[in-house]
C-alpha cells in the first residue's frame, strides 16, 4: 500500500472538471409513430418522414474536436409496433466514398458511414451500435461502461437500405424492438449519431463530446423521445439451428477415437475422422429488458482464428473472445479486474490452453435489467470429458448496481466444479472445484473526467484457507491535454482464477540450466504499481492533428516487497490529417530472474539481475489508400542479448472488393556465445475477397517459428438470409521447421435464424 500512496502524491491532483456538464436535453430528437408500413428502401416515401423532426449540426470529434462540422448530415426517426426506424441523409458532393470492404462488421472507423448509438434503458449502463456504409455494409456491436469490453462480434437481426445519389447517400434503418432491451412504458432513450468521412479524415458526432472521451461514451448521449409509450413485445423468441459435416486428419497422434477415415494424410500413422453434428442456439425474451440465451451442443468452427503474436515475456498472452454465445452482455461478467487480470475470462470455458475446443454439452445465460439501475447476469455451462480434461460445470453470476449518474457497484460469484471424477482423480484437491467472489466500486463524476475504483477478490479451493485473495485500487483523470491513471494491485500466491486470466501469477520456467531439464510453471504472489500519463497537443490550421507524449511506469514486487521487475517508457508521436503518423519509444527495464527463463536457443537464461534498454521507431501509412505501408524497428538490449526487431505490413487492395495484407515480424536476439542466437519469425499473409455484401472469402496464413507452426485457415461465408449463413472452412497445420503436416480439417456448416 505504501507504494500506492507514494505514487499518488506525485500524481496530479485534478479533482475539478475542465469540461462542461453535459445535458441530454440539449440534443433532442422526437420519434413519431407511423400509421403506414415503412418500406426499408432508402427512400423517404412515407408520410411520417415529412412530419418528423430533423436533427443535424454535427460536431467534429476528429481532427478538430469541438468545432462544428462543415459536412451536412440530417437524421429523422420513426417507429411502429415492431421497429424503430432511422433515415439519415449524409451529404457528399463528390459521390465517391472510402469503403475498404463489403464484409459485414466493417468498422466505420475504416470506412465512410453512419452509426446510431442507442441506450434503450437510458441509464448509461450499456449501449447498442448499428452502423452502415454507403455500400450498405452493416455492423452492430454492444458494450458497457468499459469500452475495452466492446463486443464487435455480437450479431443480431436488423434491416437497412442505401441509396447513393449525386449529392448524398441516404441510409434507412429498421431495428426491431426484439433486438433491443428496454423498459416497456419508457418514452425516452439515450441516442447519438456518428458520421465518418475518411476522405477528409473527419469523424463527427451529433452531440458535442469532449475530445478526451470515446465517441461511444454513454454519458454524452442525447435524448430520443417517442411519441407514445412503448409496449411489451408479445413474442420474442429466436431459434438458430445448425448442422455441420466435417473431416479431420491428425498426423501427430497414433490413435484417434471416433469415425472412419475421411481425409488422406501424408504419414504412416495418420488418423482421420468424419463427423456429422447438429445443435441450436435460442434467444428468449423474458420481458423487454431481460433475455435468456441457451445453446445445445454448440459449434464454433466458423470463428476466425486468432492472430498470433511473438511472446518475448515469461507470461501468457490474453487473446480476445470470438465465440458468439459468450458475447451478448459479456461486460456483466468480464469487466471485473483490469486489463491484465480478469477473475472471469470466457476463453477459459470450452477451450484448452492451446485454444483447442473442448466439447460443450449446453450453456444457458440470463442477462439484462431487473430494475432501471440494476443489471444482472447468470450463466451455467457443462463441458464433456476430452482427453485429460475432466468434464466441468461452470456457473457465473453478477450484479451491477448503478449509483448516481455514472458510478457503479458490482459483485460476482463464480464456480467451477469437476463432474464425473473417479479413482485417483478424486485425490487432486485443486482439480475438484474452484470458486471466486468479488466486489468492486467504480466512482465516476458526472462528466466522466475523474474516476476512482477499488476491488476485493477471493478464491476458494479445497485445503486453501489463506493467501487466497487480491485487491486493487486505482484513479484516472481524462482531460483535454492531460490524461493518466495509476493502479495498485496485490495478489496472494494462492489466488486461483479457474474461470479467469491472471498473467503474472504463474511464470514459465525451466527447472535447470539445460533444456533437458523439465519445464514448469512457478506460482508466486506479487504486487504491482502501474502509472501511465499522456499529454496531447492539437495544433490548429495545420497538417498535424495531434502531437502526443507519453510516460509509463510499471513496478512489480515479490511477496517480500523486493523488486521483481520494472520498466519506464517515454514515448512521442506525431499524427497527420491524412491518417499517417510516426512515433518513437525509449524503454528502460530491470528484471530480477529467480528461475531459468526458456527463451535462448542453446540453453535457458540463468537467474540474476538484468538491466537493459531499447528504442523503437514506427511509421503508420495513410490507411485510406489502396496501397498502405506500416513499418517499425526496435534495437538495443533484451536481458543480456542484443536485440533487433523489424516489423513490416503492406496492404494492397481494390476497394471495396479485394485486399491482400502481408505482415511480418523478425526478432533477432544475439545472446552471449554459450546461449546462442535466437531468430523468431512471424509472417502472416491475409487475403480477403468481398464479392458482394453477402459473399465473403478470407484466407489467413500464419508462419510462426516460436510455436513451430505454419497455419492455413480459409473460410467462405455466404449470408443467404438475414443472420443465416453457409460456411465452408478449411484449416491445416504444419511444423514450420520441416513442413510436415500436424493436422488438417474441413467443415461445412449452415445455420438459419427463425424468429417466432
Amino acid at each position: 500500500m505504501r507504494f500506492f500512496l507514494i505514487a499518488l502524491l506525485q500524481f496530479p491532483l485534478l479533482a475539478v472538471s475542465q469540461s462542461a456538464i453535459h445535458d441530454p436535453s440539449d440534443y433532442f430528437l422526437k420519434v413519431y409513430r407511423s400509421a403506414e408500413k415503412i418500406d426499408v428502401d432508402g427512400e423517404a416515401n412515407e408520410r411520417v418522414w415529412a412530419k418528423g423532426e430533423v436533427a443535424g449540426e454535427f460536431w467534429q470529434l476528429f481532427p478538430r474536436a469541438e468545432d462544428k462540422s462543415e459536412i451536412k448530415t440530417n437524421i429523422r426517426a420513426a417507429f411502429d409496433d415492431d421497429f424503430v426506424y432511422f433515415l439519415i441523409e449524409a451529404f457528399d458532393s463528390t459521390n465517391t466514398y472510402v469503403s475498404q470492404s463489403l464484409k459485414r462488421d466493417a468498422s466505420i472507423g475504416l470506412n465512410d458511414g453512419v452509426a446510431i448509438i442507442l441506450d434503450p434503458i437510458n441509464k448509461k449502463s450499456n449501449g447498442f451500435v448499428f452502423s452502415c456504409t454507403p455500400y450498405n455494409v452493416q455492423s452492430e456491436y454492444q458494450y458497457g461502461t468499459d469500452y475495452a469490453g466492446i463486443t464487435y462480434a455480437w450479431d443480431n437481426k436488423w434491416y437497412s437500405a442505401v441509396k447513393r445519389l449525386d449529392d448524398r447517400y441516404v441510409v434507412e434503418m429498421a431495428i426491431p424492438f426484439k433486438t433491443l432491451r428496454y423498459n416497456a412504458g419508457n418514452t425516452e432513450w439515450g441516442i447519438n449519431i456518428l458520421r465518418s468521412d475518411l476522405k477528409s479524415n473527419q469523424l463527427s458526432s451529433w452531440t458535442n463530446i469532449p475530445v478526451q472521451f470515446s465517441a461511444l461514451d454513454l454519458g454524452y448521449l442525447g435524448t430520443l423521445q417517442f411519441d407514445g409509450a412503448l409496449g411489451e413485445q408479445k413474442s420474442n423468441i429466436s431459434i438458430i439451428p445448425y448442422a455441420i459435416a466435417g473431416g479431420h486428419g491428425d498426423s501427430e497422434n497414433s490413435t484417434v477415437e471416433g469415425w472412419s477415415g475421411f481425409i488422406p494424410g501424408n504419414g504412416k500413422n495418420d488418423n482421420h475422422s468424419f463427423h456429422l453434428n447438429a445443435g441450436f442456439d435460442a434467444k428468449v425474451a423474458i420481458n423487454a429488458s431481460l433475455n435468456l440465451d441457451f445453446t445445445i451442443n454448440p459449434d464454433f468452427s466458423q470463428v476466425e482464428v486468432d492472430q498470433q503474436v511473438t511472446n518475448l515475456t515469461r507470461y501468457s498472452i490474453l487473446y480476445p473472445e470470438r465465440r458468439t454465445f459468450f458475447l451478448e452482455n459479456s461486460d456483466l461478467f468480464s469487466n471485473f479486474g483490469s486489463t491484465t487480470f480478469k477473475p472471469f475470462f470466457s476463453r477459459s470455458l470450452g477451450l484448452d490452453e492451446n485454444a483447442n475446443a473442448i466439447p460443450i454439452l449446453y450453456g444457458a445465460r440470463l442477462s439484462g435489467n431487473v430494475a432501471k439501475k440494476v443489471r444482472v447476469g447468470v450463466m451455467n455451462m457443462q463441458t464433456l470429458k476430452s482427453g485429460d480434461f475432466a468434464a466441468q460445470n461452470y456457473t457465473a453470476a453478477s450484479v451491477h448496481q448503478r449509483i448516481g449518474a455514472r458510478s457503479l457497484i458490482k459483485g460476482y460469484f463464480l464456480n467451477r466444479e469437476a463432474t464425473g471424477l473417479t479413482g485417483e482423480e478424486l485425490n487432486d484437491d485443486l482439480s475438484l472445484y474452484g470458486r471466486n467472489a468479488g466486489l468492486e466500486v467504480n466512482l465516476i463524476d458526472r462528466n466522466g473526467v475523474n474516476q476512482f475504483w477499488a476491488g476485493y477478490h477471493k478464491s476458494i479451493k479445497k485445503g486453501i484457507d489463506k493467501e487466497n485473495d487480491f485487491y486493487q485500487l486505482g484513479y484516472s483523470y481524462s482531460g483535454r491535454t492531460y490524461s493518466g491513471f495509476i493502479e495498485w494491485a496485490d495478489f496472494s500466491k494462492d489466488y486461483y482464477a479457474d474461470m479467469g486470466f491472471i498473467n503474472r501469477i504463474e511464470t514459465h520456467a525451466q527447472m535447470g540450466a539445460s533444456y533437458t531439464a523439465p519445464d514448469t510453471l512457478i506460482r508466486a504472489g506479487f504486487k504491482h504499481l502501474y502509472n501511465h500519463n499522456t499529454f496531447t497537443l492539437r495544433p490548429k490550421d495545420s497538417k498535424v492533428v495531434q502531437v502526443v507524449f507519453g510516460l509509463s511506469n510499471f513496478m512489480a514486487f515479490f511477496d517480500n516487497n523486493k523488486l521483481s521487475d520494472k520498466y519506464h517508457s517515454l514515448t512521442g508521436g506525431v499524427y497527420f490529417k491524412n491518417t499517417s503518423g510516426i512515433n518513437v519509444e525509449y524503454k528502460i527495464q530491470e528484471d530480477n530472474l529467480l528461475y531459468y527463463f526458456p527463451l535462448p536457443t542453446n540453453k535457458p537464461l540463468a537467474p540474476g539481475n538484468y538491466k537493459y534498454s531499447n528504442v523503437s521507431f514506427n511509421y503508420l501509412g495513410d490507411e485510406r489508400k489502396n496501397f498502405v505501408i506500416n513499418g517499425g524497428v526496435m534495437f538495443g538490449k533484451y536481458y543480456n542479448a542484443d536485440i533487433r526487431q523489424y516489423n513490416l505490413s503492406m496492404l494492397i487492395r481494390k476497394q471495396p472488393y479485394y485486399s491482400m495484407m502481408l505482415s511480418a515480424q523478425f526478432n533477432d536476439l544475439l545472446f552471449p556465445m554459450d546461449y546462442g542466437r535466437t531468430k523468431l519469425w512471424l509472417i502472416g499473409p491475409k487475403l480477403e475477397a468481398t464479392l458482394t455484401n453477402k459473399l465473403f472469402w478470407t484466407t489467413f496464413l500464419q508462419f510462426n517459428t516460436q510455436e513451430n507452426n505454419f497455419n492455413i485457415n480459409s473460410r467462405i461465408q455466404y449470408r443467404y438470409s438475414p443472420m443465416s449463413d453457409f460456411f465452408l472452412v478449411y484449416s491445416d497445420n504444419y511444423y514450420s521447421n520441416s513442413f510436415v503436416n500436424k493436422n488438417r480439417a474441413i467443415v461445412l456448416k449452415f445455420n438459419y435464424w427463425f424468429s417466432l
